[in-house]
């Protein structure tokens, strides 16, 4: 197997006549004891289908192939597919995609739907994980669409910007909590595994980045009566976090249900006046929530 190295891949790219693509987020992970740790922290076994985002040269699809039951990888660029193709010859477990891996910001591509359904359908017991390098410029999308997808998926391994990761881990009060923080942790547990200097990518981006591990909690997920309707509200309100709570409730509920309603609502939880949507931890949501969702069931963020 190559080993994915900065020299490895500026003579790779040197013969095939290219460069990285900037429009596509392309930064290659070149520390080959992180590929290591990336693999590791997703505790995969032959039960696991992994969903890989970003094929890149293949260096990280081969050690999950080594492991897993099956790997979909998905590679939007045809000269990496054509490179990883080469690196992955050998791997019959692997199915790859030369696709775009979204349809749109909120949908996946239905080729990696139908892949990954296919997969999963060879044995009852089997369970999806995602494990990737994702590129910056999807990384939000591919880890939220997952969570609402109709293959939940069992945990996320991921390669992405420290300000996300820091968003995905925040607490209520601190500058980084936000409706990402709530729609993360209202259905799994999230940790951030390490944090990687730009030094350990080729080419290096300008900010540093984070290996996170995202595992569902089924439990806390199935306490949620609406999940649709929780992270929709949720994102509305947090639009503004730093403003009142009031006027968040009141902005996001326009012309669906008036002020008077948003105050009983908001004086049956026992709010000041004062209180702001950051200060509100995942339980304290869930309850605002469903008191709004009885008096709105049919409100929508569209």
């Amino acid at each position: 197997m190559s080993r994915q190295t900065k020299t490895f891949l500026m003579e790779r790219f040197r013969e095939m006549g290219i460069r990285p693509a900037t429009r596509h987020g392309q930064n290659f992970l070149i520390d080959l004891n992180l590929h290591r740790l990336i693999v590791d922290s997703a505790d995969l076994s032959e039960l696991d289908v992994v969903l890989e985002v970003g094929t890149g040269t293949g260096a990280i699809t081969a050690l999950i192939a080594e492991r897993a039951g099956a790997v979909v990888t998905v590679e939007i660029d045809g000269h990496l597919f054509e490179l990883a193709s080469e690196m992955l010859l050998d791997k019959p477990n692997v199915t790859m995609l030369n696709v775009d891996a979204l349809k749109n910001k909120n949908r996946f591509n239905p080729a990696v739907r139908d892949a990954v359904a296919a997969q999963l359908a060879q044995q009852a017991d089997r369970r999806l994980k995602l494990v990737a390098n994702l590129p910056y410029n999807i990384a939000t999308p591919v880890l939220s669409n997952l969570l609402a997808w109709e293959y939940t998926p069992h945990s996320m391994v991921a390669t992405i910007q420290k300000e996300l990761a820091d968003r995905i881990v925040a607490k209520p009060w601190s500058k980084d909590y936000s409706a990402l923080s709530v729609w993360m942790q209202c259905q799994a547990d999230a940790e951030i595994v390490r944090v990687m200097s730009p030094t350990v990518f080729w080419p290096a981006p300008k900010v540093d980045s984070a290996i996170v591990r995202i595992v569902v909690n089924e439990a806390r997920r199935a306490a949620i009566p609406d999940l649709r309707y929780f992270h929709d509200f949720t994102k509305a309100i947090f639009l503004h976090r730093r403003k009142f709570l009031r006027a968040n409730v009141v902005s996001a509920l326009k012309g669906v249900l008036e002020k008077p309603g948003v105050d009983e609502i908001l004086a049956e939880m026992g709010f000041a006046e004062d209180a702001r949507t950051e200060q509100l931890d995942v339980p304290t949501l869930l309850r605002l929530t469903e008191l709004v969702r009885a008096q709105a069931p049919q409100w929508s963020l569209s």
